[in-house]
């Protein structure tokens, strides 16, 4: 697994820029400015390299005393939101408690991104909007079953319900990545990145955003429409034809 260094950030929404060649492209914007360093774990010490950041500074009448105590002991003040991203031993001893990292220190324009937020909440669901059930025929013989699940098992054989049955359940609040995304800018001045598609989570959520563990550079896709050579046999004789005598 490869272990690309990332930051956190908040999402505060979508809109969208023009690039340079006149085509316009959606963009999430996402708040990725204040990181800071707020312990480094090292194999000696903790069996594992990783550097935790924390972002979002949080008011001191909001700080509860254990919390105090473990940022005052690293030297920095209290933060909203602590994540831990894993990375090697040898990028981790880059790192200090207190520093500040800056969006352009970890990305460049370009670079393909993985981001990792919690979907939004939709509750407690039926079958057909959870599972993309069909439903029951919905005609005058059928009563209160529309929306139904079905059957579930029997009585005698198995006996039971099979684990991982298809049933209504509470849909959404997951924890889900998004590969494969490339940033298109970065705005230094207002601390926000703007990545092309859509990213995890509503708005104003946490998100934490990495270098993609497939790519380091996005590649694009190419919409540029080929011709197509005719597959009828006497137009293409007759192209044919016209190509090989030279105009006088």
């Amino acid at each position: 697994m490869a272990l690309k260094m990332g930051l956190l950030g908040k999402k505060l929404g979508m809109t969208q820029i023009f690039l340079s060649d006149g085509n316009r492209c959606p963009v999430t914007v996402v708040h990725a400015g204040d990181n800071v360093v707020v312990n480094v774990r090292t194999p000696d010490k903790h069996g594992y390299a990783a550097v935790q950041l924390g972002y979002a500074e949080k008011p001191a009448r909001l700080v509860k005393r254990p919390e105090m105590g473990y940022f005052k002991k690293q030297g920095v003040k209290a933060q909203r939101k602590l994540h831990e991203i894993r990375v090697p031993a040898e990028v981790a001893a880059k790192f200090q408690p207190g520093q500040v990292l800056k969006m352009s220190d970890v990305f460049t324009v370009g670079a393909s991104l993985d981001v990792t937020g919690t979907s939004k909440g939709k509750g407690y669901q039926g079958v057909m909007k959870l599972h993309k059930m069909q439903g029951f025929v919905n005609g005058h013989g059928t009563h209160e079953f529309f929306r139904h699940g079905g059957s579930i098992g029997c009585r005698m054989t198995p006996g039971r319900v099979h684990k991982g049955k298809r049933m209504s359940s509470h849909m959404g609040t997951e924890n889900k990545t998004i590969q494969n995304l490339e940033l298109v800018e970065i705005v230094d001045d207002q601390n926000v990145l703007l990545i092309r598609g859509s990213i995890p989570g509503a708005n104003s959520d946490y998100v934490v955003v990495r270098g993609s563990v497939k790519q380091d550079t996005y590649k694009r896709r190419s919409y540029e429409i080929k011709e197509q050579a005719s597959k009828n046999p006497m137009k293409a004789s007759k192209a044919g034809a016209g190509a090989a005598k030279p105009k006088k």
